[in-house]
Formats: structure tokens, sequence, C-alpha cells
């Protein structure tokens, strides 16, 4: 690897005059050399290391990397105002990066989360010198991707989020009280306010937070799209990275997806067992062994080698998606993202599936004869989220005690007689109603292991309007190999708090519901006869 020259800060201005710091990495060698980009809220020296390698690792590989503060944030001056100005600072970076000196003039960016989506922004600029980028568990469409899902708000990464932005905004004002209870806030969520998707905290402290708009823009709007960054004209080479048990997934898929469709150019995807951070082996309960480690450091500089400096790393001859198989605990690869025929299990029970686990069962084949199940949810004690990908911490827990609870239905197959393979999107159909004018469903895949401990695979979770049947709840897509032996579980309840807020039943938004109004709902789930309630499984070789 190359010796460094010392790490240099530089500054650069924007369109408007904005002055932009960013700390720069680069070889001790003569030559010209690509330059790596990431642009970043969290200050700068932070550098995305929770996830990826120090950037001084990049940089003796031949690069001269940057990292970036965005605007208002670290020391750069202006206004940080979520997302709003990172395509024309990005379209900025991105121009001036290129013209440092000693740069070959060619730029690619890497990064995650908020990281990923500066890449975005800045690609849909289009500026010349940007080449490539591998953005990391993003929200192509900031609305259905990021803030909701299924029309439910996503309170807990909401609102850590935006206290997290809020108290980060008060430490660079130098607000000692302020960053103190924001600081605390962050520790302990303060989800018992009167309205609990907008505690008290927010409001005084952070009048002033995106948080507020998210929250009064509930519905699919204008606002969501010209917030969401413009890909619809982008056509880059792309290297995606995307983790089943990441909350932002389905934007990762949603992005890699649309690419394919229409580029020219190449794109590539690889989904670990891993949460938003970090990218390991352990995750939740579980440990995915010694390949579900981290390899997306040496994949970027293949692939940047391969874009930026054209040297053949053989990173193109192999298939374009990787998808870490759980329970096999490898790597599968292949050519397209799977769609394949979705075998159905289907709901069937004595009535009882809220009160005995043997009483809810998953069948190959529909009952004649439609029975119903019913139960009951109370506000005052709404079923609690443990892991998935919504919930801090996010990943795959023993659940058991949650489904021994008797407002969740349980029904569980018999022990699969092979191993079954599922990669790729799970869907539940199923018709319930209620006796409020909107009600809420959470949908979550467990492995029944033969020894009777539960594992939750994947989840989704949707708000319904009473009326609207068969619900259909789309669940994390996933890729997991279940063991000969295990069984499968399919658990159904009407809250999942606090990974969602809780729905009062009343029909009011999130931002305005009051904890005081919520309603005790009754819940019917029919299956067999007429109402086929399924969960449709998408079943590989």
């Amino acid at each position: 690897m190359l010796k460094l020259c010392p790490k240099e800060t530089a500054s650069m201005l924007t369109r408007d005059g904005v002055r932009l710091d960013a700390d720069i990495y680069r070889p001790d060698a003569e030559g010209e050399f690509p330059v790596l980009l990431m642009r970043q809220p969290y200050g700068r020296a932070i550098a995305s290391t929770v996830v990826y390698a120090h950037p001084l690792w990049y940089a003796k590989h031949g690069y001269i990397v940057v990292i970036q503060d965005v605007r208002g944030r670290g020391t750069s001056e202006g206004e940080f105002n979520l997302f709003v100005n990172e395509t024309p600072d990005g379209f900025d970076t991105v121009n001036w990066a290129a013209n440092l000196p000693g740069s070959s003039g060619k730029v690619g960016m890497y990064g995650f989360s908020y990281q990923g989506m500066t890449q975005l922004y800045a690609a849909a600029a289009k500026p010349k010198a940007l080449i490539t980028i591998c953005p990391a568990m993003v929200g192509c469409n900031l609305y259905a991707d990021w803030a909701y899902e299924g029309g439910a708000f996503c309170l807990q990464s909401n609102l850590g989020w935006a206290i997290q932005l809020a108290a980060e905004t008060a430490r660079l004002k130098g607000d000692i009280s302020v960053y103190q209870a924001l600081y605390a806030a962050s520790r302990n969520l303060p989800l018992s306010d009167t309205i609990p998707a907008r505690p008290e905290i927010i409001q005084n402290l952070a009048s002033d937070s995106y948080y507020h708009d998210w929250l009064d823009n509930y519905r699919p709007s204008e606002y969501w799209e010209q917030l969401s960054p413009n890909i619809k004209d982008l056509d880059l080479p792309m290297l995606q990275v995307g983790g089943w048990f990441d909350t932002y997934l389905r934007g990762t898929i949603h992005l890699y997806k649309e690419m394919v469709d229409r580029s020219s150019c190449v794109q590539h995807l690889i989904v670990g067992p891993w949460a938003h951070l970090p990218w390991g082996r352990k995750v939740g309960g579980l440990d995915y062994g010694f390949a579900a480690a981290n390899p997306v450091d040496e994949l970027q500089i293949r692939w940047f080698d391969r874009f930026l400096k054209g040297v053949d790393t053989v990173i193109l001859d192999r298939q374009p998606i990787s998808l870490f198989e759980m329970g096999r605990n490898d790597w599968r690869n292949f050519d397209k993202w799977p769609q394949n025929h979705h075998k159905s299990y289907f709901l069937a029970s004595t009535g009882l599936a809220a009160m005995k686990e043997d009483a809810g069962i998953l069948t190959e084949s529909c009952a004649d004869v439609c029975t119903e199940d019913i139960f009951v949810h109370d506000p005052w004690r709404p079923v609690p989220s443990l892991g998935g990908h919504a919930a801090f911490p996010a990943g795959s827990f023993e659940r058991s005690t949650i489904d021994c609870r008797t407002d969740v239905l349980t029904y569980t197959s018999a022990p699969l007689t092979a191993d079954l393979h599922v990669a790729g999107e799970v869907f539940v159909e199923v018709f319930c109603t209620a006796d409020a004018p909107t009600f809420d469903l959470c949908a979550i895949l467990s492995e029944v292991k033969d020894s009777g401990s539960v594992y939750n695979l994947t989840q989704g979770y949707v708000r319904v309007n009473s009326g609207e049947t068969p619900v259909r709840i789309v669940l994390q897509a996933t890729c997991i190999k279940i063991a000969k032996g295990d069984a499968l579980r399919l658990s159904l309840s009407a809250a999942c708090f606090p990974a969602y807020d809780v729905n009062p039943g009343t029909g009011a938004p999130p931002g305005v519901a009051r904890a005081i109004d919520a309603k005790i709902i009754t819940l019917t789930v029919s299956c067999g006869g007429n109402n086929p309630s399924q969960i449709l499984l998408p079943i590989v070789d």
C-alpha cells in the first residue's frame, strides 16, 4: 500500500457563497489519483467508520479521499435543512473535488444512510466528473421507503433520528441545556406524552425540525416528491448495499430494481444479514458465522478500481446480485432479483389462535370451512416491537413470550419434511375486519426451531381503513434457509410499538393523535372457505 501525506483540511464555496469544509487524505506519491467523496452530517471525523474502513485505508489504495461536512454541519457554514440543499451542493462539491491538486478528474462517491442519500442527490444533477456511486441503505422514495411503512409512521427510528439531529444543532450552537435535554431523551425516548408521536421536547426544543413536516405530511404528496431525490434520469454504474434487518431495505431494493429496468450501466447489489449498523456476523440474538463479516470495503475498492482506474478486477465477472442466505449462513449469487413463483401457506384455525399455540395452523391447502379468530387490541398495553427491521435493536430475537400474548394470533406449520429456501419479497393476504374506522396489522414470519424457540425472520406493517379487505401486507424481503424439522409461524397483531405509532382507531393522523383518545379495537380474522387468508413465500431451489 502507498504511503500517505498528513491529513489536510480544505474549504470550497458553493454557488451561493457558503463555505463547506472537508478533510482530505491523499497518497504521498507522484501522479494523479481518482477522488472518493463522502458528504455527511455527523461531523466529518466520524467518516462513517461505524461500517466502513477509515479513509486512510482507502487512500493507501491509491485514492484522494474527501470527507465533507454538509451545509450547516460540522464546521461548514450555512443552515442545515434536511436533504434540501444536497443536489446543488453535491454538484458543486463533485466539481471542486475533481479539480483538487493531484486529482485525475474522476470522482466516485460512497457512504450509507444520509451519506448514501447525498450520492443520489449529487448524481441527480449529473456532474460529468462523477463516474460511479456506491449508495448503501437509502430511501429512494422518502415517504414509503423511509418515514412511513404501509402508511404507518416509523416512530422509533424517526423520533430517535430527529432528536439526534436536533442535539447536534444544539451542540454546534453551544446550547448546553438544550443539548443535555435532547441527549437524555435520545437514551430514553419520550413515548408517553399527550401526543405520543410529537413529544413536548421536540415541540419545545426543536420547533423548526423537519420532523414536524414529516408528521404533518402523513400521506403521499407533492411535499415528498420534491424532497426525494430525482433519479428518473440517473444513469451511472452503482454498487448498492443493503441489510436484511435494515429499516431502509425497501428503498435499496426499490432503487436497484428501477436502475436495472432502465439503466444502460452495470448495477450490482449486495444484501447481508445486517441491521442499519453495524455490519457484522452477530445481529440481534443470532450469529450468522464468519461469512457474514463485512466485505464491503474490499468490494468497493475493486469497484472503484474498475470504474475510476480502468483496472480489470474481475468484479464484473460475478453475478450482479449477492444475497446472504441466513440459516445456511453463506452467500448466494443471482443474475436478477428473485421474482419466482410464490408458494401459499393458508391460515386455518379452531378459533383459538390467540389463546393456544396449536389452534392456528399454516397449511398448504385451503380449508373448505370458514373459521374466525377474534382478538382485542388494547392501546394501554400495545404489542411490543422486538427486533426486525423497524425497531432498535434490530435483528432476529427469540419471541415466544410475545407470541403467547392473547392479542397476538399465531399460525404454525407442521415441521418441514425438507429444507425450504426462501428469497425475495414475502406477502400476507388476510381477511380482517375491525370495529373502528382504522386499524393496524403487523405480520411477522418466524422460524420455530425443533427446540421450541421462535426467531423472527421478516415482518411487515400496514395501516388499514376499515372495509379494505383482503388486507395485503408487504413483508421485508429476505433470503433464508429454513431447516428440515423446523416449522414456519405467522404472527398477527394490531400494534408493534414503539417501532410504529399506535393507531388510535379514530382516523386522527399521528401528529395530532392523543393517547387519551385511543380506542380499544376488536379485530376478526377470517380464514378458509371464501376467505383464503394466506402467506405467500418466494421459494427458490
